[in-house]
């Protein structure tokens, strides 16, 4: 295949300091690039790296006024970092998201190939008011109509996509690879023992069913600690949670945590692992667990039981959620939920396959000649 070259816009930056695009922006540009391709990743000037060049990946640093300006420095960072890739020669450019950049979608470059991930059903987010979810619906519906092509990390997600807007997509899911460095050392930070705690790990919002999951450890007759990564300090429900469960001293908030080593040991060495997102599609913490040997109780919603099927515990209110830790589920005995979700990570979620298979996506793509002009 001839060498593309490609421009990766929608996030905060490279090496990962935030969250699930990041690391994937991360995973998908070094593959890429080892694919023999050349890529470039916008990152925040604020970004901790601050070097132009990460394992052979390019870096743009544009100016991201969101420290200063709150949500609508996010525009104005998407806006330059479109504005800046007119200047460019991108073969395609990969948008990840739509929520703060389709606005601009007007002025994405005519010369280059636009391919959007569209994430989840973002403005399901219940964190959101009635204003703000129309308005990231009508995000959605721009994103759609001025991007080429259309990937979806979900089988939900692309049958809304072909539902709602008559728009073809690609499914392409998000990746992980296997954990195989287990080191129980790692527990000792976190006064934790193997097997010993349950675990959740989550972003502070309420979509991802956190208080559901606390109120059902309180009400829970187990005298194991509940462990919580995740910024408490972030935004206003996290400052919240802590405040509400201060009293509970099984709760333990470990803050926030990116070190994949750390987290997966984590994973590996819980009893149970609980997984409460309800929008989205191809979850990148949930993989994560799959492939760290987690015995997984997640909630009852169509994205976790496309990937997860039988091997996995649900949930859906917080009387289920004690009933899952009052059960003295041991995780030796479930054995057969931890084999099956590590052969759906050998075949379908693996990082070689689905970096593989985005770059056969793009080049397929860049060969169809098939362009719209990016105006409304």
């Amino acid at each position: 295949m001839a060498g593309m070259t490609v421009g990766i816009i929608g996030t905060r930056g490279i090496p990962n300091n935030y969250g699930g695009f990041e690391q994937f922006a991360e995973y998908l540009s070094r593959g890429l690039v080892e694919l023999g391709h050349e890529v470039v990743v916008y990152s925040s000037h604020d970004h901790p790296y601050q070097e132009k060049i990460w394992n052979n990946v390019k870096l743009i640093h544009i100016l991201n006024p969101e420290k200063r300006l709150g949500t609508w420095g996010q525009f104005i960072y998407d806006l330059f970092c479109i504005w800046d890739s007119r200047k460019r020669k991108f073969d395609l450019i990969l948008q990840l998201g739509y929520t703060s950049n389709s606005i601009w979608g007007w002025l994405l470059p005519n010369r280059s190939l636009i391919v959007t991930n569209m994430d989840g059903l973002e403005w399901r987010r219940t964190k959101y008011n009635k204003r703000v979810q129309r308005f990231i619906l009508h995000a959605e519906k721009l994103a759609v109509k001025t991007s080429d092509f259309l990937i979806a990390d979900s089988i939900g997600i692309q049958s809304y996509l072909l539902k709602t807007y008559k728009r073809d997509s690609i499914y392409i899911p998000y990746g992980t690879d296997i954990f195989k460095e287990p080191n129980p050392n790692v527990l000792e930070a976190f006064n934790a023992l193997p097997y010993g705690y349950n675990l959740l790990i989550a972003r502070m919002e309420p979509e991802n069913s956190i208080e559901i999951i606390l109120d059902g450890v309180c009400s829970s007759h187990s005298a194991q600690p509940f462990l919580v990564v995740g910024n408490p300090n972030g935004n206003d429900f996290g400052r919240y949670l802590v405040r509400k469960y201060a009293h509970e001293t099984r709760i333990r908030f470990l803050g926030a945590i990116y070190n994949l080593k750390i987290l997966n040991n984590l994973r590996y060495y819980s009893n149970l692992y609980f997984h409460g997102h309800t929008v989205g599609g191809t979850n990148p913490s949930l993989l994560e667990a799959m492939a760290s040997n987690s015995l997984i109780c997640a909630h009852n919603n169509e994205f976790n039981n496309s990937i997860l099927g039988n091997e996995a515990f649900y949930f859906s209110t917080k009387q289920e959620a004690t009933t899952l830790i009052d059960s003295n589920i041991m995780k030796e005995i479930f054995s057969g939920y931890l084999q099956a979700n590590l052969r759906k990570i050998e075949t379908l979620y693996l990082w070689e396959k689905i970096i593989k298979d985005y770059e056969i996506a793009f080049q397929q793509y860049v060969n169809s000649g098939n362009k719209k002009q990016h105006a409304y």
